[in-house]
């Protein structure tokens, strides 16, 4: 359940706090005096979402089994409309200020809105939809505990970023619409940061691009703190719930007449909620985040690589050394110098599980083994034993060898070809 929940909670904040700042700083009219651009950013996420339902459905039937053929162009992609969307959260009280006189400049920055929000759904969100194969092990019932509470725990991280994302969004009527603003470019700031850095990462592995020094080492920087850069998300709406705070208290009790002063009590009340709720969702987030990611990844240790031969490009292990029915890990360093995990274990049948200590919904987290269950370190889902070997899901990714003479045989060339799987 934790799991789930630690993986859908900063999945979705992004794309739940974009939508809504650009909710508020777009929106204008009613009814027939509404642009036509108006729906565009629901579209846009309708879009990202059906998006990422396709690209992860591909991803979890192994259909795509190299996520940088579609990663690279949508980073490159959510980076440009990123530095778009800074440009229209800077003009947006321009754009939407007798927006009448320019509707085109507002239909362009609804585009730029619309286009930013589905790019940054449909880069994040495979990931958290990739959950729901987890949920049940495979060949056992889904009417279990265990898939209930890993639902649970998915749905309550969805919940969490929309409820986050509602409540903010009730500061837009109480707080300066400049601290605002503040907040929305600081948010959009952080995505381009994210977006860059994932970029450059993917460039990297790719071969692409080639960082050294001061730029390396922040780039380095960004990635082992990817965690604190999705609080900072939620972090800076600090900025309009003390401008929301301030307003209610210099509101005066009092008017010209008794309705002027009803209305002054009215909105000190609804600063003062907002401010407050802000602030229980800023702790709320902060402490599922820090607590839940700590509590989460509390798991047993992978276990030591073993030894085995390695000569003239053939790794070879006997079946003495794999054959009592558990995990066996081992080690090997790729030509390109990646260090890559491959897992043996003897399976019912007298069959063998092998495949790399990765898969491609949870990456190079690894498996161990418990109460002779084999479980993926970061989803916490148990595998079958029977689908080791095989491609889909959270199974560990398959690659050739050869079985003979009391010895398992694997070309190193196979296991070079995937090293991407631990960069």
């Amino acid at each position: 359940m934790l799991g789930q929940y630690v993986q859908a909670l900063p999945g979705m904040l992004s794309p739940c706090l974009l939508v809504m700042v650009m909710s508020v700083l777009l929106t204008v009219g009613e009814g027939r005096d509404k642009p036509k651009s108006a729906n565009w950013r629901l579209i846009g996420l309708i879009v990202g979402l059906l998006g990422a339902l396709v690209f992860a459905t591909l991803r979890g039937t192994a259909i795509i089994d190299r996520r940088s053929t579609v990663n690279l162009p949508a980073l490159i992609l959510a980076v440009v409309f990123d530095v778009a969307m800074i440009a229209v959260v800077i003009t947006a009280h321009r754009l939407t200020k007798n927006w009448h006189d320019h509707p085109v400049a507002l239909h362009l920055g609804n585009f730029a809105a619309a286009a930013g929000i589905a790019c940054t759904t449909f880069y994040i969100t495979p990931d958290v939809i990739l959950q729901l194969t987890n949920f049940v092990e495979t060949g056992k019932s889904p009417f279990t505990s265990e898939m209930l509470l890993r639902a649970l725990g998915f749905l309550l991280g969805v919940g969490t970023a929309v409820v986050t994302a509602a409540i903010f969004r009730t500061m837009r009527s109480t707080a300066v619409r400049m601290s605002f603003t503040a907040a929305a470019l600081l948010l959009v700031v952080l995505i381009l940061i994210r977006h860059l850095t994932d970029l450059f990462s993917l460039m990297m592995n790719m071969l692409i691009l080639v960082l050294h020094g001061p730029a390396f080492r922040t780039l380095i920087f960004f990635h082992n703190h990817e965690i604190q850069f999705t609080l900072a998300q939620a972090l800076v709406f600090v900025i309009p719930m003390v401008a929301s705070l301030i307003a209610g208290f210099k509101m005066p009790r009092t008017g010209a007449n008794e309705a002027i002063a009803r209305s002054h009590i009215a909105f000190k009340r609804r600063a003062l909620a907002a401010s407050v709720w802000s602030l229980v969702a800023m702790i709320g987030v902060t402490v599922a985040l820090t607590v839940g990611v700590y509590e989460n990844n509390k798991v047993p240790e992978l276990s030591p690589p073993e030894p085995y031969s390695l000569s003239n490009g053939v790794a070879t292990i006997n079946f003495s050394q794999v054959e009592d029915g558990h995990l066996h890990r081992f080690e090997y360093k790729a030509k390109d110098g990646t260090t890559m995990r491959f897992i043996i274990i003897k399976k019912n049948g007298g069959a063998y599980g092998i495949g790399l200590d990765a898969c491609e919904t949870c990456g190079d987290a690894g498996y161990y083994e418990e109460n002779g269950k084999i479980i993926c370190k970061r989803c916490d889902v148990a595998i079958n034993l029977a689908t080791i070997g095989f491609k889909g899901g959270c199974n560990p990714i398959p690659f050739n060898y050869k079985i003979g003479n009391g010895k398992i045989t694997i070309q190193t060339a196979d296991l070079d070809a995937l090293s991407q799987h631990f960069k």
